[in-house]
């Protein structure tokens, strides 16, 4: 029944033509409100893009709310703590084994704690490394070595990972590239314009992805 109603749901926002995407508000002490300017960035290029109709205005949604069904797309990002509900993990995962998708952006420090609460939500299902050759990472703009690096933060690589419910990619969990704040207005980071282009180009494929599949 879920699976019809999140199904209805993104039919008839595309034939209303317009799509719209949401920020995830969550508790715990972390700033979900970072990077403020991001999403609409990415909503812009990607209308310019890839012919998407997004609303340039992303919604914001709580993890426990019933309008997280309504988004077929929620974008989640921070530094610091993350705290869900028993009732906030109920709700998310019905929400991804119902079609919907969850990206996580670590913005840096947020690591222990996503993975702490990613493993209440779905306790049977292990993060596992998204390989280069993801149809993610592929088109409409070719990625051949993966995710790429924006920030650099440990000296560490740049991971994609993922959880997949019957060999769907429904949560995307980005660590040490820092996307989003490839995302952001130039000013706020002051990276070069290919740093941002690329940001701005690898969160293209992930919107793509998700309404091409």
């Amino acid at each position: 029944m879920k699976k019809i109603y999140f199904a209805f749901l993104l039919c008839f926002s595309l034939v209303a033509q317009s799509q719209e995407i949401a920020l995830l508000k969550y508790n715990g002490g972390g700033d979900w409100y970072g990077n403020p300017t991001s999403l609409p960035n990415l909503i812009k290029f990607c209308n310019q893009n890839i012919n998407t109709r997004i609303t340039p205005k992303p919604a914001t949604v709580e993890p426990g709310s019933p309008d997280l069904l309504s988004y077929p797309f929620v974008h989640m990002t921070g530094h610091g703590n993350v705290v869900f509900s028993d009732s906030e993990i109920n709700n998310l995962r019905n929400y991804l084994t119902s079609g919907g998708f969850l990206h996580v952006d670590d913005n840096y420090g947020m690591d222990e704690y996503i993975r702490r609460e990613l493993k209440r939500i779905f306790p049977n299902n292990a993060l596992v490394e998204i390989p280069a050759n993801h149809p993610i990472f592929q088109k409409p703009f070719s990625f051949p070595a993966g995710i790429p690096k924006i920030h650099e933060h440990d000296n560490k690589r740049p991971q994609a990972f993922g959880i997949f419910i019957d060999n769907r990619l429904a949560l995307l969990y980005t660590y040490e590239t820092d996307l989003g704040d490839g995302w952001e207005d130039p000013e706020v980071h002051n990276d070069p314009k290919e740093v941002r282009e690329k940001a701005l180009k690898m969160g293209a494929n992930i919107i793509y992805y998700i309404f091409n599949n």
